[in-house]
C-alpha cells in the first residue's frame, strides 16, 4: 500500500472550500470532471455507513464503482471527508479531506490518498509512482476555492 498526503492554506472561507466535496455533483466536478455522477445508494443520519455509486468518465471510458463514506466530521470549525472504494478491481483506495477554519477567509486543507493494488504485478509499477497527482489535486482545490470566494466577494 502506498500512501500520500499534502496540505495548504486556502484563501477562501472553510464552507466554501467544503462544498467542492460535500455538495452537488456540479461543485464536485470543479475539482474532479472526471466524475460524472455521484448518486447515493444508502445515506446514514451521521454520514459513517452512506455509499454512492459513482461514475468515474476517463477516454471515453466508464467505470462505476460504489463510494462508502468511513468518516464524516461536519462542525463550524472542523469539516472531515474519509471515503473508499474500489477501482476496476485492481486498487483499493482511500481518501481523506481534512478542513480546519484558520479564520473566516482562510482554510487549512490537508488531503490524504492511500491506494492498494489488488493485483501483484501493480504492486511493482505502484512503488514507482510519485506524488505528482496528489500534488495537482491540491492545487486545482486551491485555485477553484479561491477563485469561488472571490466570485463570491464579487457578488456581495
Amino acid at each position: 500500500m502506498k500512501e500520500w498526503t499534502k496540505d495548504t492554506e486556502i484563501d477562501a472561507s472553510i464552507d466554501e472550500v467544503w462544498k467542492l466535496f460535500d455538495g452537488s455533483l456540479e461543485d464536485m466536478q470543479k475539482v474532479m470532471p472526471n466524475v460524472i455522477e455521484n448518486e447515493p445508494i444508502k445515506v446514514t443520519d451521521d454520514g459513517v455507513g452512506s455509499i454512492y455509486r459513482q461514475k468515474y468518465e476517463e477516454r471515453n471510458r466508464v467505470q462505476s464503482y460504489d463510494v462508502e463514506t468511513l468518516e464524516y466530521v461536519n462542525t463550524p470549525d472542523k469539516k472531515k471527508l474519509k471515503i473508499s472504494f474500489t477501482l476496476a478491481k485492481m486498487f483499493e483506495i482511500t481518501a481523506t479531506y481534512e478542513l480546519e477554519r484558520i479564520d473566516e477567509t482562510k482554510t487549512y486543507f490537508r488531503y490524504t490518498t492511500t491506494n492498494n493494488p489488488l493485483k501483484w504485478y501493480i504492486k511493482l509499477l505502484l512503488t514507482f509512482a510519485g506524488d505528482k497527482i496528489v500534488v495537482g489535486f491540491v492545487e486545482k482545490v486551491k485555485k477553484v476555492a479561491e477563485k469561488e470566494a472571490d466570485n463570491k466577494q464579487e457578488q456581495e
